[in-house]
């Protein structure tokens, strides 16, 4: 079994940043490409970021492009989503989850992820 816990969220103001973390243990951290998903009230989940094992490829939901960027400190069992420029609709509980499978680009969408955090709330007031 992996354990992902987030953390990081909280209340920001519209226009501006918030970084969270997933600590990963329990498994090889560098076996797993990661992802970062969000639910917001009455929503369906969705993914907002994926990369894949090594880093070296992400892909981004359109919502949030140019806007937040996921990146992973392997050597710290750590995945990250660095949150600029948020609005309001950005505001939901984010979840980190990891996925045996490697993915390039948006083919992070599409990998089963197997393991989840308990995720961390994000509410951002306009």
């Amino acid at each position: 079994q992996m354990q992902l816990v987030e953390s990081g969220g909280g209340l920001v103001q519209a226009g501006g940043s918030l970084r969270l973390s997933c600590a990963a243990s329990g498994r090889t951290f560098s076996w797993y490409a990661m992802g970062w998903f969000r639910q917001a009230p009455g929503k369906e989940r969705e993914i907002v970021a994926g990369i894949r094992r090594s880093g070296g490829s992400t892909a981004y939901a359109d919502s949030v492009k140019g806007r937040f960027t996921i990146s992973r400190t392997n050597a710290k069992n750590t995945v990250y989503l660095q949150m600029n420029s948020v609005k309001p609709e950005d505001t939901a509980v984010y979840y980190c989850a990891a996925s045996p499978k490697d993915c390039s680009g948006s083919a992070c969408f599409r990998v089963p992820y197997d393991y989840w955090g308990q995720g961390t709330q994000v509410t951002v007031s306009s």
